[in-house]
C-alpha cells in the first residue's frame, strides 16, 4: 500500500519521544484561566427556563433568552464545571458553516444551501458582536484558515481559485504543501476563555449556573438532581456528548475521542523559520486530517488525525492519555515543520465529539413542545452551538422562523446501531478511510455505501 507523507518523510522515533518527554496531561486552555466557581444547587427551585449543560451550547442559550426576555428567570444546570469538557478542550476554530463545512450541507440540502451559508456568516459576525458589546476577553481573531494539500490527489479537492505550492508556503512553510486555499471569514479564540465569558455574562443577565449539579431525570418538566428539584416552564437540553435524558436521543450520537498538542512558546527565530504572520488557522485536507493553530503566545496547538470510539460508547477519563495518538501527532507535527526539530510539546490532552450521523447539529423537541434539544455538532461547535441556542429558544417559543422552518431542523439523522454493531461499524470505516488516505483518496465499497446513505465520515 502507498505510504503517506507522514510516513515518506517521518522524523526518528527518539525525536518524538524528546518532544513529548515531560508534557503535562491536561488542557492546556483551562491551565491558562483562573476561573471563577459557581454553588451547586440547594434544594428546590422554579424558573422559566432550565438548561442543562454548562458549555457553549447551554450558556449561549442562557444569554440569548435572557436578551430576548430580561424578565425571564433562567438557571444552568452543570454536572461538573462551566466549559470543562468539550468548550475547554477543542481548537479554537469558531467557522462560519453551521453544516459542518459547505460540501457536507450542500450534499445534504442543496436546495437551501446558500441560506445556510449565509446564515453561518450573520451567526459568526453576531458573535463577534457580542464579543465587542459585552467586553469579552477571549482572544478572538478573524484570521481566516488556510486548508492545504499534502498529497497530490488532493490537489483535486481545491477550489477553482486555489494557490500552488509557492503561494501556500509563502503563507505557512511547511514543505508538505502542495497547495492550499484560504477561507476569510473563520475565527480563532481561547476556547476556554468563551465558555468562562459567556457565563459572565449570563449571570450578568441575570442568570443563575449551578456547578456540581447533576441532574439524573426529566420528570415531564421537571429536573431531578441528587440536591433537589427544579420545576421549570421549559427545558433546553444542552448535554452534548453525554447521555440524552430522551431516550429517543441514545443512539443519535457516538462520543469520539480527539487528541491535540500544544507547543512551548516559539521563538522569534523559530517562528521566522514557518512565516505564519497571518496567524491563519490550519487544516489538511486528508480523511485523517490534522487542525493547527498559533495561540496568543505564540505557541503551536497541532491536534486531529486519530478519531478513536471505544466499546460500548462510553466517556471515560482514562482514553484521555493515550500514548499511540499523542506520538502519531508529534510525529505528524515535526513532519509538517522539521525546520522545528527540538522543539517541547508542554501540553497533551483529548476530549470526546458528540459524533452524529450526518456531521452537523439536529434539533428537536419533547413534552409537547415544552423540551427542546441541539445535539451531534461533530466537532465544529465553537460558532454552530449559537445557532442551535437560537433554533431551541424558536422552537421553545412556538413561533415560526426562518431556523425552524429549515429542512436540516425539522430532519433528524439516521441513528448508529446498538452495540456491539456500533463498534464494529466504526471500526470497520476507520480502517477503509485509512486506505483511503494511502490510495489516492480512492473510497472503497463501504465507504461508497455509507456516502451513498448519507452517512460518509471523516475524521
Amino acid at each position: 500500500m502507498p505510504s503517506t507523507v507522514f510516513e515518506r518523510e517521518a522524523p526518528d522515533p527518539q525525536t518524538v519521544h524528546e518532544a513529548l518527554a515531560g508534557s503535562t496531561l491536561g488542557s492546556f486552555w483551562t491551565a491558562t484561566v483562573d476561573a471563577p466557581s459557581y454553588a451547586p444547587l440547594a434544594g428546590d427551585t422554579t424558573v422559566d427556563l432550565a438548561i442543562v449543560g454548562g458549555g457553549y451550547s447551554g450558556l449561549w442559550t442562557a444569554v440569548l433568552a435572557k436578551e430576548r426576555d430580561p424578565h425571564m428567570s433562567v438557571v444552568v444546570l452543570e454536572a461538573e464545571r462551566i466549559g470543562w469538557a468539550a468548550s475547554g478542550r477543542n481548537g479554537g476554530f469558531c467557522e462560519p458553516s453551521i453544516t459542518h463545512g459547505h460540501d457536507n450541507g450542500a450534499s445534504r440540502w442543496p436546495d437551501e444551501i446558500e441560506e445556510l451559508d449565509r446564515l453561518g456568516s450573520e451567526n459568526l459576525d453576531a458573535i463577534q458582536r457580542a464579543v465587542v458589546h459585552y467586553s469579552m476577553d477571549v482572544e478572538f481573531e478573524r484570521t481566516g484558515e488556510l486548508s492545504v494539500a499534502v498529497e497530490p490527489h488532493q490537489l483535486a479537492w481545491l477550489d477553482e481559485d486555489a494557490l500552488d505550492a509557492a503561494q501556500t508556503r509563502a503563507i505557512v512553510d511547511s514543505p508538505t504543501y502542495l497547495g492550499g486555499q484560504l477561507d476569510h471569514e473563520t475565527a480563532l479564540v481561547h476556547p476556554y476563555r468563551l465558555a468562562v465569558e459567556l457565563a459572565r455574562v449570563a449571570t450578568e443577565l441575570g442568570v443563575v449556573i449551578r456547578e456540581g449539579t447533576r441532574v439524573t431525570r426529566l420528570d415531564g418538566t421537571s429536573l431531578v438532581t441528587d440536591a433537589g428539584t427544579v420545576r421549570a416552564g421549559r427545558v433546553a437540553l444542552a448535554t452534548n456528548v453525554f447521555p440524552s435524558l430522551l431516550k429517543r436521543n441514545a443512539l443519535m450520537t457516538v462520543p469520539v475521542y480527539d487528541y491535540v498538542l500544544v507547543t512551548e512558546p516559539l521563538s522569534d527565530a523559530q517562528l521566522a523559520s514557518i512565516g505564519w504572520e497571518g496567524r491563519q488557522g490550519v487544516g489538511d485536507m486528508g480523511n485523517q486530517f490534522h487542525y493547527y493553530r498559533l495561540t496568543a503566545d505564540n505557541r503551536i496547538l497541532f491536534g486531529g488525525y486519530d478519531a478513536i470510539y471505544h466499546a460500548g460508547g462510553r466517556v471515560k477519563e482514562e482514553y484521555e492519555d493515550r500514548p499511540a495518538s499523542f506520538a502519531t501527532l508529534a510525529s505528524h507535527f515535526l513532519t509538517t515543520f522539521p525546520q522545528l526539530a527540538g522543539i517541547r510539546f508542554t501540553h497533551r490532552w483529548a476530549g470526546a465529539i458528540d459524533t452524529c450521523s450526518r456531521f452537523t447539529a439536529f434539533f428537536g423537541t419533547a413534552r409537547g413542545g415544552r423540551v427542546a434539544y441541539a445535539l451531534g455538532y461533530t466537532g465544529l461547535g465553537v460558532a454552530a452551538t449559537r445557532f442551535g441556542a437560537d433554533v431551541m429558544l424558536d422552537l421553545l417559543s412556538g413561533a415560526t422562523t426562518k431556523r425552524t422552518q429549515l429542512e436540516m431542523v425539522r430532519q433528524r439523522p439516521l441513528p448508529f446501531p446498538p452495540e456491539p454493531i456500533a463498534y464494529a461499524g466504526i471500526q470497520l470505516t476507520r480502517r477503509s478511510l485509512d486506505r483511503a488516505d494511502h490510495r489516492h483518496g480512492h473510497r472503497d465499497l463501504l465507504l461508497r455505501t455509507l456516502d451513498a446513505v448519507g452517512m460518509g465520515f471523516d475524521s
